[in-house]
């Protein structure tokens, strides 16, 4: 671990909470959600082309390749904290998935739909896990969330490591 993280990055990997992909694609998997992980269902004619992405972003992540060859799925993630030392930067996220049904767990926060996060549905952003993600594995950004609600997800990481001592 690299001394230039930022205090939330540093805490998220003592606890080991920093994870790789794979994991959320494992625990949220795509078929459940409304674009059944195809880019097809999320592209609009005008999207854009970035390769440059921000705190607050929801970026659409690509397929990636599993230890045993498997292919997994598009997903959604909000990039949380950067690591702008890292060649390539390292982002991470926190998953977004629209299936609200788990809401019912605390670290899994609402996020309504508008015109500027750009979702299709009401989704919920899973806050007590940090997922690592390359500018490599990203297809395109759809969105941004506000600032404070970046301080609520970090505040809810913080909040799940609280209950779980």
């Amino acid at each position: 671990m690299q001394k230039e993280l930022s205090d939330f990055l540093k805490t998220a990997y003592e606890y080991g909470k920093v994870k790789d992909l794979r994991d959320a694609f494992e625990e949220y998997p795509v078929e459940e959600e409304w674009h059944r992980g195809k880019i097809e269902n999320v592209l609009k004619e005008n999207s854009e082309s970035y390769n440059l992405y921000e705190i607050g972003d929801i970026v659409f992540v690509r397929e990636y390749s599993y230890p045993d060859g498997k292919i997994g799925n598009n997903h959604f993630f909000v990039i949380i904290d950067q690591d702008n030392t890292a060649v390539p930067i390292e982002n991470f996220g926190m998953l977004v998935s629209s299936n609200l049904n788990k809401l019912k767990f605390n670290s899994n926060k609402l996020l309504e739909k508008d015109e500027t996060n750009n979702l299709h549905k009401d989704s919920l952003v899973k806050t007590d896990v940090i997922y690592k993600i390359s500018n490599e594995q990203i297809i395109f950004k759809i969105g941004i969330v506000s600032y404070e609600k970046i301080e609520e997800y970090r505040k809810s990481f913080y909040d799940s490591l609280k209950s779980q001592n």
